[in-house]
């Protein structure tokens, strides 16, 4: 398969088992609509640590956290940046676990920040409802964790990647949808582009990897345009389209060629060819696989069906990401 380019994408009862499962450890939503010309105050509070750290950012007058994971070697200089957001019902330390990221992207020169949801879910599609009625913070939120990553001199602006899990898949595909000037690539695991009411669609060329599994019940691969009321006391759920319809928008966006479809041991392969800003989409969907972080140690909950050792995700993605600039 081509690499990419340096860049200038069983319903009632699974559903409700899959939801209620989120509930407890992992899961999805989504949440899009230019926020504020005027950016957030932004201040910091550091932990001490070699490596890691626990950090403070206030954005809109609040106060919100993250995870930091600091390179041990390679000097100190600006580094690509990985911003890696969880799934619904989890948090920033649920997604280290799970994906093994410190590790690989340690080996890459990689600075990785895990940002923590309010009430362990993103606004990652547009509509506001009762329970998130400002739908655009988390977007500034991120924006945010960028410019204070780029202002202090450890992140280096043409090397911004956003990555996640479900409902943090759907986040990050919303930043490179609207955020095409700060985001040089994108990856979502068992994430789509939200529809409907919510929907988000793609301004601008960017780099998209998309990894699903084609037996996810949680949040299936062919979408998920009506899922019903949510549980008492619950976010409603976002509604979505399809993985493939997710890639396709970005695709689009970027003015790719046509998909070159391939099958490989254990999963299928599409790949749009990049179009004039040299933008590669590409989806990859694991057989047999649920609602799980292909190659992952950590056993998902019951229910969220098996993870494929077809391809290890973590690497994937990260080759993927560190081959963009934007």
């Amino acid at each position: 398969m081509p690499a990419p380019r340096p860049r200038r994408a069983a319903r009632a009862a699974a559903l409700a088992l899959g939801l209620a499962l989120a509930a407890a450890l992992t899961g999805c939503a989504a949440d899009s609509r230019p926020p504020a010309a005027a950016g957030p105050t932004v201040s910091m509070n550091v932990s001490a640590s070699a490596v890691d750290s626990r950090e403070r950012l206030t954005v809109d007058g609040g106060t919100r956290e993250y995870l930091l994971h600091r390179p041990a070697a390679g000097g100190s200089g600006p580094r690509p940046l990985l911003i890696a957001f969880h799934g619904r019902g989890a948090d920033a330390e649920h997604l280290r676990k799970q994906s093994g990221l410190d590790r690989a992207a340690e080996a890459r020169g990689m600075l990785l920040v895990y940002p923590e949801a309010l009430g362990k879910a993103w606004g990652a599609g547009a509509a506001p409802n009762s329970r998130r009625p400002d739908p655009d913070a988390d977007v500034r939120f991120t924006e945010a964790l960028i410019a204070e990553m780029v202002r202090t001199g450890r992140a280096d602006p043409h090397r911004v990647y956003v990555a996640g899990f479900s409902n943090g898949g759907s986040m990050a595909l919303r930043m490179a949808a609207q955020r095409p000037d700060l985001v040089a690539g994108a990856a979502s695991v068992s994430g789509e582009l939200p529809t409907g009411a919510a929907a988000v669609k793609p301004t601008g060329p960017v780099p998209v990897l998309i990894v699903y599994g084609a037996e996810d019940h949680v949040r299936p691969l062919a979408g998920l345009p009506d899922p019903g009321p949510a549980a008492p006391g619950e976010e409603p759920i976002t509604a979505t389209m399809s993985a493939r319809e997710s890639a396709e928008a970005f695709a689009t966006a970027a003015g790719a060629g046509g998909p070159a479809e391939e099958g490989k041991p254990g999963y299928d392969s599409v790949t749009w060819q990049p179009g004039p800003a040299g933008a590669a989409v590409r989806l990859l969907v694991m057989h047999g696989a649920g609602h799980t972080w292909p190659g992952s140690a950590t056993p998902p909950p019951a229910g969220f069906g098996s993870v494929s050792t077809a391809l290890d995700a973590t690497g994937t993605l990260l080759d993927f990401l560190s081959a963009q600039k934007r």
